[in-house]
């Protein structure tokens, strides 16, 4: 059965270029355009938390949840950690010389991956006072999205506007994969982890988002219908759907096993550029960062039968 949203509720901000979901507490981290930071709390449906990173956009913002810790990059090329205890901040260090796109944090180790329009990604180590311990090297357009691998997490991916997705290892400052995956820039990509096999997802500028097969090296599906940029994917941790967002002010649905078009939406607040999930009350939710700020949705099934 598809997949539809309902019961939205819209959360009016400046732009959110970046949003994640604590593992723990009810709370949606939001890197804004503006330079902010807050934590809102998704059960109360209010800002709980505000930082001023920067006079510049804040892009890309996580949780570092055991160290009970936020940490945030600009464009002013800064990298800033904030205790959310105490709000008090902790480290300020300038990280790249260009725009900060997109920071991973590690899910058991010390770590944390930062992409940057400089075309290089740095890996910090924040027990050694966030010591750079490796610098990665081979992109040769601006890095849009770093990502660790759910299964093999000495392991992560990047794409970028050079067209292409790699795969690095932490120990080596070299790529081990690189696939040349899209005719334009690419902009996000997500893991599709199954029992026996693992998928990237990439979405790119030229409108399409793409399944790989990373044992084969081949795309398996291109997923079409949004007719503008794709700006924002994730796959559900537990559905067996996945979600697109595009600059055209759409996000879509599909279906993550045979990768169906379920359907597609109006975000009601411009172009999407951030998507994340959450429960709340028994729900599966839907979260949206937008042009025009936050949308939550509640995902349900639908008895209609999806689009092909």
């Amino acid at each position: 059965m598809p997949f539809e949203i309902e019961e939205k509720h819209v959360q009016r901000s400046e732009r959110v270029k970046c949003l994640e979901i604590h593992p723990t507490e009810p709370w949606i981290l939001l890197s804004l355009y503006t330079g902010t930071v807050q934590i809102w709390n998704y059960q109360s449906q209010t800002v709980e938390k505000n930082y001023q990173v920067s006079q510049s956009p804040v892009r890309s913002a996580k949780f570092i949840d055991r160290e009970k810790s936020i940490v945030a990059g600009a464009d002013d090329h800064f990298i800033r950690v904030y205790n959310y205890t105490t709000e008090e901040k902790t480290k300020e260090f300038k990280a790249h010389d260009d725009f900060i796109r997109s920071l991973a944090v590690h899910p058991t180790l010390p770590y944390v991956l930062s992409g940057s329009d400089d075309m290089v990604i740095k890996l910090w180590d924040w027990e050694k006072d966030w010591a750079c311990t490796r610098v990665f090297k081979g992109h040769n357009h601006y890095v849009m999205q770093v990502a660790f691998n759910p299964k093999e997490n000495e392991t992560f991916t990047s794409v970028s506007l050079d067209c292409t997705v790699k795969m690095w290892n932490l120990i080596s400052s070299d790529p081990i994969l690189q696939v040349e995956a899209h005719s334009k820039g690419i902009n996000c990509v997500d893991f599709l982890s199954r029992v026996d096999k693992q998928y990237l997802i990439t979405g790119s500028d030229d409108h399409t988002a793409k399944v790989w097969d990373l044992q084969t090296q081949t795309c398996v599906q291109i997923l079409e219908g949004h007719k503008n940029n794709i700006s924002a994917l994730a796959v559900h941790p537990e559905l067996p759907a996945l979600f697109t967002g595009s600059e055209d002010g759409t996000f879509s649905v599909w279906d993550a096993t045979n990768y169906r078009l379920l359907n597609t939406q109006i975000s009601e607040l411009g172009r999407v550029w951030a998507i994340g999930f959450a429960r709340l009350e028994g729900s599966h939710k839907l979260i949206l960062g937008c042009d025009e700020g936050m949308i939550m949705g509640k995902i349900v099934r639908s008895e209609t039968p999806g689009e092909d």
